[in-house]
């Protein structure tokens, strides 16, 4: 969060004036942003301001936006605002907007409760080994082999499905039309996931293998 204000007092000093645009035709909570639920709310948010935008963002999801320490500590060193009573809305009915509690809630996937884990957790003494050493490729794969072989594929690609197929999927299914390239992209496993996955699998396997062996000739020996 201390990085997100450090970041945002550099923005400001170099391109004091950005206008922000938040596209809010399609939102989503849980496990985001890679494994979240779609839900289609409809509306679109500017503002010069970074601070609000984001905050109104957050009260219409039903959080407190003050709660959310980059927010509050970038509302308190007057880098924006960050309390919505405190924040003009134009464009759109205030008591309506004021109204909005989507029920929205953070989740994690298991993938991203084992990073927090090596971070911050129970795993935190491992963290040198292994994330500075040359097991460091180990976490890249687990994180793209638990996405993009098993969550996307038997999880996430239903959801894009559906997501298609209400108003907004449909128009995004449209773009491209004349230049041939109606209709939206389904992306599959990558391929070096599966070899590795492959390999992986092939080398535990092998070494269970292995391990039943040695046990049996030990008992009978």
């Amino acid at each position: 969060h201390e990085t997100l204000v450090d970041l945002l007092q550099i923005q400001q000093d170099i391109h004091p004036g950005l206008f922000a645009v938040m596209d809010g035709t399609f939102a989503g909570d849980g496990p985001g942003p890679r494994a979240m639920r779609w839900h289609e709310k409809d509306v679109i948010l500017a503002s010069a301001d970074q601070v609000a935008i984001d905050a109104m963002s957050a009260y219409m999801q039903g959080f407190d936006p003050l709660s959310i320490p980059f927010i509050r500590i970038a509302h308190e060193m007057g880098l924006g605002v960050g309390d919505p009573g405190q924040i003009e809305i134009v464009g759109e009915d205030q008591d309506w907007v004021m109204a909005q509690n989507w029920g929205f809630v953070q989740e994690d996937t298991f993938a991203s409760r084992g990073q927090k884990a090596i971070y911050h957790g129970a795993l935190h003494p491992l963290e040198p080994l292994l994330l500075q050493t040359p097991l460091v490729p180990w976490s890249y794969f687990a994180s793209n082999f638990y996405h993009n072989v098993y969550w996307y594929p038997f999880v996430g690609r239903k959801r894009v499905e559906s997501a298609l197929e209400a108003k907004w999927g449909r128009l995004f299914s449209e773009y491209g039309s004349e230049a041939g390239l109606e209709g939206a992209v389904m992306p599959g496993m990558e391929p070096q996931t599966v070899k590795a996955a492959a390999i992986g699998l092939g080398v535990l396997l092998a070494a269970l293998g292995v391990g039943a062996w040695w046990l049996s000739r030990r008992q009978r020996s």
